[in-house]
Formats: C-alpha cells, sequence, structure tokens
C-alpha cells in the first residue's frame, strides 16, 4: 500500500478554480436520479450523527468544514481521528456529509453530521503510535455509549471473533442503525462485519443499476446502492480526488447518507422503522419477500419515502430483516427505554450459509441482468488493519491481495 501517513494534516483542500472543480461534483453520477436536489427540500439529515469508524476522518478539507464533530469522540479513542492516514475515511464522511464547498464532494446529507473514529493500521510500526490508536474492538465499544444514531463501517475482515459480535449486538440494544460493506472480492462470501448479526450489509451497482461484478454476494447484502465511478482520495495529502474510483465502501456510506436522510426527517422512529423504509422502497423486479443473494432487497430510494409525509414504517421493534438474514426470532435486549430512544436496529447475522432454497434460485434467476462485467475492484484506498491484538486482518475499501484467506465452510 505505500507508506502510512501518521502525521497531522493542517492544510485544507485546495482546488483551481473553473472546470476542475465542477468536474468532482459532475462525476457524482447519483445524485441527479437520486433527485437529491428534491430530496434535500424535505430533509438533509440534519439533527442526525453518523460515526465513521474508518481511518480517520480530516475535518480541514473544504467540504468538511464544519460538519465533524472531533469532540464528540470518546477520549480513550480519540488518538488520531482527526489525522486520516488513507483519505479513505475522509471520502467516506464527504459522500456522506460533505457540503460540496468549492468544489469538492457534495455529500448526500449535507445537513448530518460525522463523528470521526480510527482504527489501527496494520502497517504501523509497533511503537507509540499504534499503540496509541484504538482498534476496531475498543471503536466499537466506545460509539455504544455515544448519542451517534449511525455507525458507517466500510471495512472487512474475513474471520468473525465474539468480542466484535459482542460489541456489536451492545451497538444494536443502543438502538443505532449499523451499515456495513459488504466486500469487494466478487466472491459467495460477505466480509465481517457486515456478515455478523445486526448489520445492514451493502453492495454496488454501476450507473446502469447493475450489481458490481466486484461485489460480494450472499444472505447478508441486504440492499445496493451507487458505488461504481465515483471521486474519491486516493491519498493523504487531500490536494485532489482521484477518479473512476470503485468499491462497496462508496454504496455504504451513500447508504448511510439516505437513512440519515430519512431519519431526520422522522426523528421519532426506531432504526428498525428507517432500515423497513429503506427496504420496502428500494426499487427492484423481484418480490419484496425474495431478496436475492446479489442485490438482497434492491436499490436505495430515499426519495420515495420523503415524498410521503404520513409514510406508515411500520412496527418500530420487529425486525425487517430477521427471515432473510436468518435472526428471525432472535431476540435482543435493549439497554435503554423506547422512550429515550430507538429500540433495536435492523438486523442481520446468523452463520454465513451459501446454500440456496427453491426460492432464492428463482429470485437470482430473475435478476441475473443486475450482473454485468466490470472492471477489477480497486477504489484507490486499499488500507490493512489490525484487529487489536489478535492476527486477524481486515481489509477498508479496495480487494485484497496475495493474502492466504481462511473460509468458514460454503
Amino acid at each position: 500500500m505505500g507508506a502510512v501517513v501518521s502525521a497531522l494534516v493542517t492544510a485544507s483542500v485546495a482546488f483551481a478554480p473553473g472546470a476542475a472543480a465542477a468536474d468532482v461534483q459532475s462525476e457524482q453520477w447519483y445524485l441527479k436520479p437520486m433527485q437529491a436536489e428534491q430530496m434535500w427540500k424535505v430533509s438533509t439529515g440534519k439533527g442526525i450523527k453518523v460515526a465513521i469508524i474508518d481511518s480517520g476522518v480530516n475535518p480541514r478539507t473544504d467540504s468538511l468544514r464544519g460538519q465533524v464533530l472531533a469532540d464528540e469522540v470518546p477520549e480513550n479513542v480519540a488518538y488520531g481521528a482527526t489525522d486520516d492516514y488513507d483519505g479513505h475515511g475522509t471520502t467516506m464522511a464527504e459522500l456522506i456529509a460533505g457540503t460540496g464547498a468549492n468544489g469538492g464532494i457534495q455529500g448526500l446529507a449535507p445537513g448530518a453530521k460525522i463523528v470521526p473514529y480510527r482504527i489501527q493500521t496494520k502497517d504501523q510500526q509497533d511503537g507509540e503510535e499504534k499503540r496509541k490508536t484504538a482498534t476496531e474492538l475498543e471503536a466499537l465499544r466506545a460509539v455504544a455509549d455515544t448519542d451517534a444514531q449511525i455507525v458507517s463501517m466500510s471495512f472487512g475482515s474475513d474471520i468473525a471473533y465474539p468480542e466484535i459480535e459482542a460489541a456489536i449486538k451492545r451497538l444494536a440494544s443502543k438502538g443505532k442503525l449499523l451499515i456495513a460493506a459488504v466486500g469487494n472480492d466478487g466472491e459467495e462470501f460477505i466480509n465481517y462485519p457486515a456478515a455478523y448479526p445486526y448489520i445492514l450489509g451493502v453492495s454496488s451497482i454501476d450507473e446502469s443499476s447493475r450489481v458490481s461484478e466486484f461485489s460480494a454476494y450472499g444472505h447478508y447484502v441486504d440492499l445496493v446502492a451507487p458505488g461504481e465511478n465515483i471521486p474519491a482520495y486516493c491519498r493523504p495529502d487531500f490536494t485532489t480526488y482521484c477518479h473512476d474510483l470503485q468499491g462497496t465502501s462508496q454504496a455504504t456510506a451513500i447508504t448511510a447518507a439516505a437513512a440519515a436522510l430519512i431519519w431526520s426527517a422522522h426523528p421519532d422512529w426506531t432504526a428498525n422503522q428507517v432500515t423497513r423504509a429503506l427496504i420496502d422502497t428500494a426499487g427492484r423486479k423481484w418480490a419484496k419477500d425474495k431478496p436475492t443473494q446479489k442485490s438482497g432487497y434492491g436499490t436505495i430510494r430515499p426519495r420515495v419515502v420523503l415524498a410521503d409525509p404520513n409514510y406508515d414504517a411500520g412496527d418500530p421493534y420487529s425486525d425487517p430483516l430477521g427471515k432473510w438474514n436468518k435472526t428471525e426470532g432472535e431476540k435482543l435486549v435493549t439497554e435503554i427505554a423506547p422512550s429515550a430512544a430507538p429500540a433495536s436496529p435492523s438486523a442481520t447475522g446468523g452463520s454465513q450459509d451459501a446454500g440456496s432454497t427453491p426460492a432464492d434460485k428463482a429470485a437470482e434467476a430473475e435478476s441475473k441482468a443486475e450482473t454485468v462485467s466490470a472492471e477489477s475492484s480497486d477504489d484507490g484506498n486499499t488500507l490493512w488493519i489490525a484487529l487489536g491484538a489478535a492476527a486477524a486482518v481486515i481489509v477498508i475499501g479496495g480487494a485484497a491481495f496475495g493474502v492466504l484467506r481462511a473460509r468458514r465452510a460454503r
């Protein structure tokens, strides 16, 4: 990947005026078909806080000035939260809540705020820098005790850990909506944390609404969102964007922004209701009760929810994803009173299973047209990070290369 950059970046992003700046937002092809301008008349995501667990977030880019709540990161995991060593976390933050100032990336939910969490890199040298940076487990535990409503996670690992799963369940018990990228290997294996219980797994589509060839697939794909040909930072100098990048990371950030738009418009809803609204209004060509392993319930369309001020999102406490993600009937003990905050969010989880029922196969056959050839996955932000003191490796952003991958039976 190249050297890890750990020095604090103090300069803001600078763009030359004119076409170069305008081109960045013109590359955000999904804003027009999603009818972003119309949605912003109803909701901008104001009042919603999104915790991003990633490589850190640079709050000094033009698009993120005033959008990052660094002071709200718990002190025990705050080291380096605003020192993005890779550029990936800052891109995710801009895709969610960027203002687009001076030609920067325009976030889908520019009224939302970002709470940044930086987690360790595998490439960090042993010593003070690595010791001070939070592990994934520490970050997850810390987020649980904050008031961030949405947690966006664009990283992945092949291996499940009981401690991480317990932290995820505690986050869910606090009423948070958890969203994660399913992975960029194009295989029938969903990365963790997307494959843990209580996670909304997101895959990628291109401009033609076809599932990206690089996207992982399986029972833990719940929704799809734009993830191809999107500008992003591919280096940590934050002076310019790279172009035509892709990954389920981008799709995850855009889904988190869509959830923020909906939750801001309906602040009394629970995470279950926000998730159900995303599912029920998703674009698809198959029956709603027959999600597919590549597209789940379909493509996010938050505008459909926002267009109806009386939208009925159903039972606030029933899990809209339990049947598909094989957690139906599981009970999650909430640690908060329903009157104080939303209860259990949408759930995904259980053990991964490549076996398909006849209904699965029929739905999959019906949606074969979704899959097209695409360039190999590379969102320009490949980043390896270590999971605490364990030897497991997880990747933020692009595809993993040259790693012996431990698979569970599929």
